[in-house]
């Protein structure tokens, strides 16, 4: 496990001991009331640390708006304008994403330092692949991951010239080799808490794929201490598939669920069962596995380790906990009495 300098954003510390989920407003920033309810919709999903746009002054208002109806941190989504940074800084915001070598003067960067540090205020330096500088461009020829992570050090070079080490990094490129080589890299180099996502990964099925494999390998590593899942699509999507890119890794909590492919020996119809015990159980806080089987001569053996299943036969179907078998029931009251089981753990 990497270590990183603790770097405390609201209640959240990044600090390696927890992954946190992150995601983004889609709403509109003239939309305040919209936004506020996307905000609070999303802590209900999951979503521990929210980010939102704030393209001009009058976005502002949607700091103390928002965290008025949430509580869990939100961060500022900046670019160029120092003011805006210093003016949601003012307002109560929890972090601020800029990139100090893109707001002008080293005057404009030590304004925004000087603001965050009074506030215990951590600064997120956000470098992505499609918008890197000119000469680093040039001196690699394309966005590579020691083109990201050059540009990364050279701005947190800015903020600690400016005496601030309140940093948290991101190294965002829609190509996963890349976004997995430049974090890889970066680590090496520093112990900032870092952020994973893979930008501009796409609509839900490629987005979510694409997400998996950067995030999940990362993270794997020991590398990441908070995540973003970014799909063209509602993003409460985005905290159901970092849920379960943590439960896939181990890291999540919830119900993980494990379910064979079928086969010939198949008499239920499990891929429909399967998808309804995924649904309800989504949001059930328990860490469990639960397996959802086709058949009873492999089912019980195979997920053995399950803490409670269901195994399909001829018309009906056999719960078991623990690799024991329980009773059978009848294919029709089957996902009553896997929710029943779950329910008794």
């Amino acid at each position: 496990m990497r270590k990183c300098k603790p770097v405390k954003v609201g209640c959240c510390v990044l600090n390696g001991e927890k992954i946190y989920i992150q995601s983004m407003l889609s709403i509109p920033s003239t939309d305040i009331e919209g936004s506020v309810r996307q905000a609070v919709a999303l802590e209900q999903a999951g979503c521990e640390i929210v980010r939102a746009a704030i393209p001009d002054m009058a976005a502002v208002a949607l700091i103390p708006a928002i965290k008025d109806k949430i509580s869990i941190p939100l961060v500022a989504d900046i670019h160029f304008d120092y003011r805006l940074a210093i003016a949601a800084a003012q307002a109560g915001i929890d972090k601020i994403r800029i990139n100090p070598g893109n707001i002008g003067s080293r005057e404009r960067v030590q304004a925004v330092v000087d603001e965050c540090k009074k506030r215990s205020i951590p600064i997120r330096i956000g470098v992505n692949g499609g918008s890197l500088e000119k000469d680093i461009l040039a001196k690699y020829g394309h966005p590579c991951a020691e083109a990201l992570v050059e540009s990364a050090l050279g701005h947190v070079r800015i903020l600690e010239e400016c005496d601030f080490e309140d940093i948290v990094i991101s190294l965002k490129s829609s190509d996963v080799p890349t976004m997995i080589g430049a974090y890889r890299l970066l680590a090496q180099k520093c112990d900032y808490p870092l952020h994973l996502g893979v930008t501009e990964a796409g609509t839900e099925r490629m987005g979510l794929i694409k997400s998996a494999v950067g995030i999940g390998s990362l993270l794997c590593d020991g590398i990441g201490e908070t995540i973003r899942v970014s799909l063209t699509d509602d993003p409460i999507k985005e905290i159901y598939a970092a849920k379960d890119i943590l439960k896939a890794i181990g890291k999540g909590e919830g119900v993980k669920i494990v379910s064979c492919p079928t086969c010939g020996r198949t008499r239920i119809n499990l891929v429909d069962l399967a998808k309804k015990v995924e649904q309800a159980t989504k949001d059930i806080n328990k860490n469990i596995t639960v397996a959802v089987m086709g058949c009873v001569v492999n089912g019980i053996g195979e997920a053995g380790e399950a803490d409670i299943g269901i195994a399909g036969g001829d018309g009906c179907a056999v719960l078991f906990k623990n690799g024991k078998q329980l009773y059978k029931v009848d294919e029709n009251k089957a996902l009553d009495a896997l929710l029943g089981e779950i329910d008794k753990i």
